[in-house]
């Protein structure tokens, strides 16, 4: 074979190569995503003695700063539940919404989380997916952090001091938690007692995002979502209706926390970013 010949045979050869090396990663199924990481951790340390700080505003800025972090932390898994559900409705997209467009390990994590955020599962469907995203968000911080204060007295109350119940959560079990001094004799709830911190911020979350009396603050939430709107804590304060049987009055008693409290929130954010 003549040497030119040859050369430019090499040489095309080896562009060729070159062209489907670069091309090879686009021509490819689109991959899995990886697996979401929801392990969570235990924050199981004392509580501080919040009736001991006799100065107003330090009593606040370290109730914030006790809390802020396991708040932070749980939405942070939430966050990733969401990113994973988000990552398997694209790829479910990208086949063409065929039934089996999932691996078995992704469709029995997604029924996982369908189960814990109470969404039914009858299969893979537009539906489904909204509905389970709809369920699967973050709480705005200022307003975990408000409703926790409203609720413990500011981390006062024997529920939060001895149960990590800083949100007077309800429990339906006998001996799940404490028999409230004032309960009516035709009821049988206790107030809910966790093991750490953790457990109680993550119990709290979930119930807002699963329970039927708080849909009115889900629906806030994905318009906010839809319209690329931030997610306020004074506005999904509105989905709080039957949080309490104050009704609207305790909604604008938090929305008002909020207000008061803004400064006081600011700085225990800013401490936390100083200490790392």
């Amino acid at each position: 074979m003549h040497k030119s010949l040859r050369s430019r045979l090499w040489i095309g050869g080896v562009t060729l190569i070159g062209v489907v090396a670069f091309l090879y990663p686009f021509l490819l199924p689109p991959q899995p995503p990886a697996e979401v990481v929801t392990t969570r951790l235990v924050r199981a340390e004392p509580i501080p003695d919040f009736s001991s700080f006799q100065q107003v505003t330090e009593k606040k800025r370290a109730f914030f700063s006790y809390l802020l972090p396991e708040i932070e932390k749980q939405n942070e898994i939430i966050l990733s539940q969401r990113t994973f559900i988000l990552a398997l409705q694209s790829l479910w997209l990208a086949k063409d919404q065929k039934p089996d467009a999932l691996n078995p390990a992704q469709h029995e994590r997604l029924a996982e989380l369908a189960q814990e955020y109470n969404v039914k599962f009858p299969g893979l469907s537009a539906t489904f997916f909204n509905k389970l995203l709809t369920k699967v968000d973050i709480i705005p911080k200022e307003l975990v952090l408000v409703q926790a204060a409203n609720e413990s007295a500011w981390g006062t109350s024997r529920f939060a001091r001895q149960g990590y119940n800083f949100f007077g959560m309800w429990c339906y079990r006998k001996g799940c938690g404490f028999v409230p001094r004032q309960r009516d004799d035709d009821m049988n709830h206790e107030v809910a007692k966790y093991r750490s911190l953790s457990q109680g911020v993550a119990k709290y979350l979930n119930t807002l995002n699963r329970h039927f009396a708080y849909q009115d603050l889900r629906y806030i939430r994905a318009v906010l979502r839809k319209t690329q709107q931030p997610i306020t804590a004074e506005m999904l304060a509105e989905g709080l209706l039957h949080y309490s049987e104050r009704g609207q009055a305790y909604v604008e008693e938090l929305q008002a926390m909020i207000r008061v409290n803004r400064k006081h929130m600011k700085y225990a954010q800013e401490q936390k970013v100083e200490n790392g």
